[in-house]
């Protein structure tokens, strides 16, 4: 019987971005495009929750601002000064700082980095099952469909394939 090896630890930053850096389809792709994220938990087989070590260039997203219903979020400034975004409005955070996202609050968040340095940050999220994400500001849905979450406009129409 043959096990998969998992590393007992690794540097951060050595492990290699997806090769697709977003789901998103355009015009919110182009929004993104300046974010990559490390997705650490994935390295050692988490399932139950992810963890990301995250890069925002100046004028990225992190994404799409938005809410869930059933998963949980956490944020952990590492380096920069990214500016959070929510129902309450903005807040500029500075590294040492956190923030995070009940589910269910309907709290859309996002950050967005205004300055000129690079932001770095670690996001935490759990991966309940049944949950639904609500984007405020967009014509944007996330539904599944045979199993899987597919974005659509909010009217369920989809998006033009990018391919």
């Amino acid at each position: 019987m043959s096990e998969i090896s998992t590393p007992i630890a690794v540097r951060a930053i050595d492990i290699a971005p997806p090769l697709k850096n977003t789901g998103y389809p355009q015009p919110f792709a182009s929004l993104v495009a300046g974010r990559q994220k490390r997705r650490l938990g994935e390295q050692f087989g988490l399932t139950n929750y992810g963890v990301n070590l995250c890069k925002l260039n100046p004028g990225a997203l992190s994404s799409m601002r938005h809410s869930h219903s059933a998963q949980d979020e956490f944020v952990y400034v590492l380096q920069g000064t990214p500016t959070l975004v929510t129902n309450a409005g903005a807040t500029v955070l500075s590294p040492g700082m956190c923030a995070g996202f009940k589910a269910g609050s309907g709290d859309a968040h996002h950050l967005r980095n205004d300055s000129p340095e690079d932001v770095w940050y670690i996001e935490v999220g759990d991966r309940s099952k049944g949950d639904q994400v609500v984007y405020p500001d967009d014509d944007l849905a996330l539904q599944e469909q045979s199993g899987l979450s597919v974005f659509t406009h909010k009217n369920g129409e989809p998006y033009p394939c990018d391919g």
